[in-house]
């Protein structure tokens, strides 16, 4: 069966890159919906993996932490959940724990996306030749298409 909606991922970390990166994933899931066939927008936070509350269980005085965490998730997830509201699409929240790109292409594979668009980080040349950069890692080892925004 022909599967019209569109399922599209977006990666924020609260960075201005990553808020322009989650107003175009609504502007591309608002264009790839109809009255018949809405998009699905994933906006995904990763963090580290010694932030996976599970590991805080471990570590009853932490929970200060864990509080400071949901106020800074709120304000991250801010622009998206807005944009998101006034287009009137669907959006699904979801907090990841571990390795930047690693997580996201797992879970685009994981969803079936069709779409993975990721803010450009600002590095220069030599940082990302250093560092490296997860937009391009991305794109270089995802299933389906990346769109770096700038």
């Amino acid at each position: 069966m022909l599967n019209l909606s569109k399922r599209i991922v977006v990666a924020i970390d609260g960075s201005p890159p990553s808020d322009k990166a989650a107003e175009e994933a609504v502007r591309l899931t608002l264009a790839g919906s109809t009255e018949h066939f809405k998009g699905l927008l994933s906006a995904v936070i990763v963090r580290p993996a010694k932030d996976d509350p599970v590991l805080h269980d471990l570590y009853p005085g932490r929970g200060g932490q864990l509080t400071e965490w949901k106020s800074r998730q709120e304000r991250i997830f801010y622009v998206v959940d807005r944009a998101a509201a006034e287009a009137g699409i669907q959006l699904r929240k979801e907090v990841l724990y571990g390795e930047v790109g690693e997580q996201l292409l797992q879970f685009s594979e994981r969803e079936d996306c069709d779409l993975i668009v990721v803010g450009s980080s600002g590095k220069g040349r030599l940082r990302r030749a250093l560092q490296g950069s997860v937009s391009t890692r991305i794109a270089l080892n995802a299933r389906c298409s990346v769109y770096v925004v700038r």
